[in-house]
């Protein structure tokens, strides 16, 4: 193996061929998705849509330099600012989730008139910068699982006249599905923005459907001032988008910020977020991804009640994981395992003691079902 890996055991080293849901090896073994690759291919893998928007768009012109553009950036950052009525913003396009989550830090950084952010701990938002590090000397950190459901007496030692930022994460909670409760985050918006505070909102997972609708934060009853997105909006390509709101860019243009890196408003990744969002639109796959949610829970509560071993079933939208009582891991990665030979790829936190289940939001009813009864039959097969 040529290649270092750097996270996890191969199971499958030569995958060959994709439709949708499934993945083919060599063998010609099929596979089930439901992790939608590294909850990337939100329209499911191999999708004929954006696969021609690509073709067609590299015959153009793929990639350009600092000094000069084309109609399909203006197109793409266009249908962005749309969806999230971010009238008179701007949007940037990178090549990754995390850089767009630490570019939005960034640039709050600049504009903002108060010294510290505030987040929700064990809250993943990047994988560098000062967005990962969160460090003490700039970062306040609240714990959830101190909240009793007052958010008055929660909120009460926060100083919100030095809070410049609220950073959320709509509750991927890195993998691990644990949705804020919506008015304890209406009510921190509220006083951030009544200290001239601003929202930042990690949309990286949460976005392009993944929750039911366009944008995790919807949930909230929140109007963010930079909304950072990844994964989904990509299909698979490495392409982000931060957006932000026409206040924060002029803030943004008066102050002189500046950021460049080589593949910064590419036309080849601005043309697939373009065709994203026009299939997503065009199939009601937003609304479909609440119907298949529904469809999901019910299917995974249905075999809560039939295994004592399950702790609890939660989730939103096309987002979900089943909490188990295990006392070793090594009991849920032979699980895992198992569900993973009989053809379906799932998620793992065996920390956690959970499963998940994020499957592009063109899962069809019967993979569905068919997981679940094959989730099933492992789960006796192990006496559980």
């Amino acid at each position: 193996m040529n290649t270092l890996n750097c996270n996890y055991e191969l199971f499958a080293r030569n995958i060959v061929s994709s439709e949708n849901c499934c993945l083919v090896d060599d063998q010609g073994k099929q596979y089930i998705d439901f992790e939608s690759g590294v909850w990337c291919v939100s329209l499911g893998h191999n999708c004929e849509q954006v696969n021609e928007a690509m073709i067609n768009q590299m015959k153009a012109i793929s990639h350009v330099g600092s000094r000069y553009s084309t109609q399909i950036v203006e197109e793409a950052a266009g249908k962005v600012l749309k969806l999230l009525n971010f009238n008179d913003g701007k949007c940037v396009f990178l090549a990754s989730g995390s850089e767009a989550v630490e570019f939005g830090v960034q640039l709050a950084k600049q504009v903002m008139c108060k010294p510290f952010f505030l987040c929700f701990r064990n809250y993943f938002l990047s994988s560098y910068g000062i967005s990962a590090s969160r460090d003490n000397t700039q970062w306040i950190s609240l714990d959830l699982s101190e909240y009793s459901g007052n958010a008055v007496d929660y909120l009460r030692d926060v100083p919100f006249g030095e809070i410049g930022a609220f950073v959320f994460e709509p509750g991927n909670a890195s993998g691990t599905v644990k949705l804020p409760p919506a008015g304890l985050v209406k009510a921190i918006e509220d006083r951030v923005k009544e200290n001239k505070g601003f929202v930042i909102v990690d949309e990286v997972t949460t976005g392009a459907g993944r929750t039911g609708k366009w944008f995790g934060f919807e949930h909230y009853n929140i109007r963010p001032d930079i909304v950072s997105l990844g994964k989904g909006i990509g299909n698979g390509y490495p392409v982000s988008v931060i957006s932000v709101s026409k206040q924060v860019a002029e803030l943004a243009e008066q102050g002189g910020f500046k950021y460049a890196q080589s593949h910064q408003n590419d036309p080849l990744g601005c043309a697939v977020v373009n065709k994203v969002i026009s299939v997503i639109e065009e199939n009601r796959y937003i609304q479909r991804s609440t119907e298949m949610g529904l469809v999901l829970e019910a299917e995974l509560s249905s075999l809560r009640k039939r295994h004592q071993c399950i702790k609890e079933v939660r989730g939103i939208g096309l987002m979900y994981v089943v909490e188990f009582l295990f006392d070793k891991k090594d009991s849920l990665e032979m699980i895992h395992r198992d569900l993973f030979d009989a053809g379906y790829i799932t998620g793992i936190n065996a920390h956690a003691s959970l499963l998940r289940f994020y499957p592009p939001l063109t899962v069809e009813e019967t993979h569905i079902k068919s997981m679940v009864n094959a989730l099933n039959g492992v789960l006796l097969k192990h006496g559980r």
